[in-house]
């Protein structure tokens, strides 16, 4: 196969997927139908393209063999009497919304189809990961990795939810007023991981590498339909401050940099300066949420390229609210790394003790934050247990061989030090 048929394939599968199963699935009400035509329609691609050559607008030909894929499996299917007909006058409106020339000019239904996910109907406990393979195209072994579950256990779960979304004709648009808190909390909370699967490819090696610019995308088209939601304001604020520092995560020789390290000229001051008007834009409707809460502590973060110094009290102040909404392993850990800043390596120890051994046993960060507190205590032997652990936790081949040089050090403050026995 002519290597670029092979790339045109994979660089519209994973541009355009959620795209195109959003709107497939929006006239079908059929998710595990959608995600089989496309799969479809891609192989059909890569047989075809390297022959025909590839087609001017390669979304526009996956979107219509899709539909021929669909339509041709609904023939199939024991179904009500009409609704061969109704796929067919809804796959006929797509169609004439193609010119000759086959640009597609078919709307992005992605919003809809995230707020399907999050119906009362599905299960609550697997919103954000139905979220994350329908809209985003992730596979579900990905998932499963994210929510420390089997990928077994996660593919059930998924297409027990996409059956559900088929069976009980839960309708594709945003929820009326009286149903939206609930709902959109579960819809922010998708989009920021898959930003945060997005953010975590920093060895250039993640198989979505477009994911972080889809979720701020997503982001935006929230906004743009809920602009009176200060959550939605403070998640597009959240994922542009740390969007702003993702060229300063690793230097020169490509090894990963940490936040207090970055080279603060390499962060982006428009896209930072967007992030603060947004912050501010939230702040006007006096209803702090944990996203707005989030972003302000990336706000605080970012105000060190002005100020040459990090408000380590404010930082204390935003964690403590963050952790009086939402008490999550992540921001727990974090805040006693901010602890120890603001006060001492003992205080921040103090606060990593309070957590429960068993939550923390596989959480990469508690080990890479415990390995530098323990550092900075003096105690270098423990230290470097805590920094053996947290590389052996790590995806990251970069964030290894930044906590191994940490470990190099602290073995030779042990070397260091006069052992009496």
């Amino acid at each position: 196969m002519p290597p670029d048929a092979g790339r045109a394939a994979e660089k519209v599968a994973r541009q355009s997927y959620g795209k195109l199963i959003a709107f497939l699935t929006a006239r079908s009400r059929d998710v595990a139908a959608a995600e089989d035509a496309l799969s479809e329609a891609l192989a059909s691609a890569l047989r075809v393209w390297p022959e025909r050559g590839i087609p001017g607008n390669p979304e526009a030909w996956l979107l219509v063999a899709a539909r021929r894929n669909l339509m041709q499996a609904a023939r199939h299917r024991t179904v009500e009497a009409n609704a061969q007909t109704t796929i067919s006058i809804a796959f006929e409106e797509a169609e004439e919304r193609m010119n000759e020339a086959g640009n597609a000019i078919f709307p992005d239904e992605r919003l809809k189809l995230l707020f399907a996910c999050t119906h009362p109907a599905i299960d609550r406990s697997v919103h954000t990961a139905l979220m994350l393979q329908t809209v985003l195209g992730i596979e579900a072994k990905t998932i499963a990795r994210t929510f420390v579950v089997s990928p077994e256990a996660m593919s059930q779960r998924l297409v027990r939810a996409k059956v559900k979304i088929r069976d009980a004709g839960i309708p594709f648009a945003v929820p009326p007023r009286p149903t939206l808190p609930e709902r959109l909390a579960a819809v922010l909370s998708a989009i920021y991981a898959a930003y945060g699967l997005g953010w975590d490819g920093l060895d250039g090696e993640d198989e979505h590498p477009s994911l972080a610019g889809e979720a701020i995308w997503l982001g935006r088209a929230l906004l743009a339909v809920l602009p009176d939601e200060p959550e939605a304001v403070g998640l597009l604020s959240l994922m542009l401050h740390c969007e702003a520092r993702r060229s300063a995560r690793r230097d020169g020789s490509g090894r990963y940099v940490p936040l207090d390290e970055q080279d603060m000229a390499a962060w982006n001051a428009i896209m930072i300066a967007e992030a603060d008007a947004l912050l501010r834009k939230a702040g006007g409707f006096d209803r702090f949420g944990p996203f707005q809460c989030q972003a302000a502590i990336q706000s605080v973060h970012a105000a060190r390229r002005l100020s040459g110094t990090t408000d380590w009290q404010a930082l204390t102040t935003l964690y403590a609210a963050l952790v009086m909404m939402t008490p999550t392993l992540g921001a727990r850990v974090s805040q006693a790394a901010v602890i120890s800043r603001a006060l001492s390596a003992a205080a921040g120890l103090e606060g990593l003790d309070r957590l429960d051994p068993r939550d923390v046993a596989s959480y990469q960060p508690y080990w890479a934050v415990r390995a530098f507190l323990l550092t900075q205590a003096g105690d270098d032997t423990a230290a470097a247990d805590a920094y053996m652990t947290a590389i052996g936790l790590s995806d990251s081949p970069a964030v290894r061989d930044f906590l191994a040089g940490r470990l190099k050090g602290a073995q030779q403050g042990m070397s260091g030090h006069c052992i009496i026995p």
